[in-house]
């Protein structure tokens, strides 16, 4: 099963190693691609301050990013797992998981950038600011320009096993499964039942989706659950416990499995 996860814009301050090599993080097919977008984001930080953040979209509270980007090539690092943070992160919480499910993540997890393109839990990286919406003055959009890379790296990495998609729509723009690989790909949406006036209601939620879908993948981790289709994963997470609506039928050619995860209390 490979899961593929949105990064935060809440990152961890205080990296405790030492500074970034490329060569070193998880999917080396991206490495001169990862330089690309590296070396114009620190030139671009560097060069101009006012501009770099109209080109980032900081706010005046945010200006101290800027600076963190110029400085990203001696700044030190930490593992990716412990640099995310954020209400999909806290919930998954990665550092408590057993020894076991551990080992999982690290094999398991991959983390979209619009810096790095996607990474590993355990790969060292600084903290940094570039939002996956952004357009670089020569890269361009990086959604656009992170998908021919990724064209190239992620079926590989995902196997002949499960796809479990959770990432949000700025990152899903940078990589959309093909073939027999969108086949095996499921996306997760979380619904919130309230009964009113006896009369079941359900509606979408944003912020403890999040919180949800970290929940569910420690859950799965934990017990070990290595699903290899959507069929599979649903019944996995009824076996742990929640209410799974999905897959129906057959999805359309090049599309993947809808899931919905029903809950009561978030």
């Amino acid at each position: 099963m490979l899961v593929l996860l949105p990064p935060s814009e809440g990152k961890a301050e205080g990296g405790r190693e030492g500074p970034l090599e490329l060569a070193s993080l998880s999917l080396p097919e991206l490495t001169s691609a990862r330089e690309t977008v590296l070396e114009e984001l620190v030139a671009l930080c560097r060069a101009d301050e006012e501009k770099a953040r109209e080109v980032l979209g900081l706010s005046e509270g945010l200006r101290g990013e800027v600076a963190k980007n110029a400085g990203l090539l001696t700044a030190p690092t930490r593992p990716a797992g412990e640099l995310y943070t954020g209400v999909l992160y806290d919930a998954l919480d990665l550092g408590g998981l057993s020894a076991a499910a551990a080992r999982r993540a690290a094999r398991s997890l991959l983390v979209f950038s619009a810096l790095w393109g996607a990474v590993g839990t355990g790969d060292r990286i600084p903290s940094y600011r570039l939002s996956g919406g952004v357009k670089l003055p020569g890269t361009g959009s990086l959604g656009r320009y992170w998908r021919g890379p990724l064209e190239s790296a992620l079926p590989q990495a995902a196997g002949e096993g499960l796809v479990l998609d959770l990432r949000s729509s700025a990152y899903a723009a940078m990589w959309k499964p093909k073939g027999d690989t969108a086949r095996r790909t499921a996306t997760v949406r979380v619904l919130q039942s309230k009964t009113v006036d006896g009369v079941e209601k359900r509606s979408v939620v944003s912020h403890f989706n999040k919180a949800t879908k970290g929940r569910l993948v420690r859950a799965l981790l934990e017990e070990g659950a290595e699903p290899r289709t959507p069929q599979e994963l649903a019944d996995a997470l009824r076996d742990l416990g929640y209410v799974v609506e999905g897959p129906q039928g057959e999805p359309k050619p090049g599309a993947a499995s809808a899931l919905d995860v029903v809950v009561t209390e978030l």
